[in-house]
């Protein structure tokens, strides 16, 4: 998506550099921030589109920047990390990240998982698509705004889609590894927990009470099913 704004946050110059060159050869615009307090400054000045966040930054770390984020909207973050631990995985797709690859990684992979993200959450192209209505359930794909009992619920783009794709196709049970494919476009990169994070934190934000859903229900063994 051409005049998208990417804003690249790291601190290792050789890397920023790289994905800086392979984000406008594919037509993006970029602000770089080599550490924490710079990448918050230009939060502040500009609205990217995107945020490609490394975690381990000088002043403030990334995990600290997406929760700055998250609290202020939902702009879609992909983080890039050296770090290979699943706990940091899961805490990064807690904190509200949308994607997270490891470095070392491949410069047209990331370009790639970029584009994914902003097909999805770009605004000149959104369907022209009826709400879904599930009692007190509104699933909206033209505005990706939900709401639930009458209260609206902030989604990221990626539960969104994720809810979504449930939300077309009720009762039908969905395994994980359909779900990596469908949802996230599948990648090496992609850590399987991306799934069940994601259920996760879907379920605190649309059940009543998320350790026993009712929604988006686990069918042991195989997947998950969205229950109208």
């Amino acid at each position: 998506m051409p005049e998208s704004l990417i804003l690249i946050v790291e601190d290792e110059p050789s890397i920023a550099e790289v994905v800086n060159l392979y984000l406008r050869r594919a037509g993006y615009q970029t602000l770089r921030a080599a550490d924490g307090r710079a990448a918050l400054e230009a939060l502040d000045h500009a609205s990217p589109d995107l945020v490609i966040l490394d975690i381990m930054l000088p002043q403030v770390d990334g995990f600290a920047i997406t929760r700055w984020i998250r609290d202020r909207g939902d702009t879609p973050i992909i983080i890039v990390s050296s770090r290979r631990e699943e706990s940091d995985r899961i805490a990064g797709l807690e904190l509200g990240a949308d994607d997270y690859v490891v470095k070392p990684f491949s410069p047209q992979e990331l370009v790639s998982r970029v584009r994914a993200v902003l097909r999805r959450v770009h605004k000149g192209e959104a369907e022209a698509e009826a709400p879904l209505v599930f009692n007190d359930l509104t699933i909206d794909p033209s505005t990706m705004l939900i709401s639930v009992q009458g209260r609206e619920v902030s989604l990221t783009a990626k539960e969104f889609e994720l809810l979504h794709h449930f939300a077309r196709h009720p009762r039908r049970v969905f395994s994980r590894d359909h779900l990596l494919q469908t949802v996230w476009g599948g990648s090496e990169f992609i850590d399987p927990s991306t799934v069940t994070v994601h259920i996760r934190r879907l379920r605190e934000k649309i059940e009543s009470d998320p350790s026993n859903p009712q929604r988006l229900v686990t069918v042991w063994g195989v997947g998950y099913r969205f229950e109208p």
